[in-house]
């Protein structure tokens, strides 16, 4: 994704954003029995000041988070699950984020025609 942006973005940048690390917990609450919440509330409480930043190693070495990683090596990076991927492409593409909004609306709005539904009708 950072390829492809034009500009210098970085994926410590996004962690350092205190909407970011309130995202991830969620998800990780959500989604992970064996989150560190003690150390969650320690970044979080750090998270947004100018002389705060993060790694996603340290993310999660420290809070034992399963959903975003980063290798080494010659396949290398950082990887995430596809909820988290979706919010970091919309921290870095406003336009990314209007396409997704758009697509989920259309996605819906068809989900009725197949269903049949109308308000008037079932009300």
């Amino acid at each position: 994704m950072l390829k492809s942006k034009d500009g210098d973005f970085f994926v410590s940048d996004w962690l350092r954003n205190r909407n970011t690390i309130e995202f991830l917990g969620i998800w990780e609450e959500i989604h992970n029995p064996n989150f560190n919440y003690g150390e969650f509330a320690i970044i979080k409480s750090q998270a947004g000041l100018n002389s705060y930043k993060i790694s996603v190693k340290e993310w999660v070495k420290k809070t034992n988070a399963i959903g975003i990683m980063s290798k080494a090596g010659r396949y290398g990076g950082t990887y995430a699950h596809k909820d988290i991927a979706f919010e970091f492409g919309m921290w870095i593409s406003p336009k990314f984020k209007l396409l997704l909004i758009k697509e989920f609306e259309r996605l819906k709005a068809e989900e009725q025609k197949q269903l049949g539904w109308n308000a008037k009708r079932e009300l």
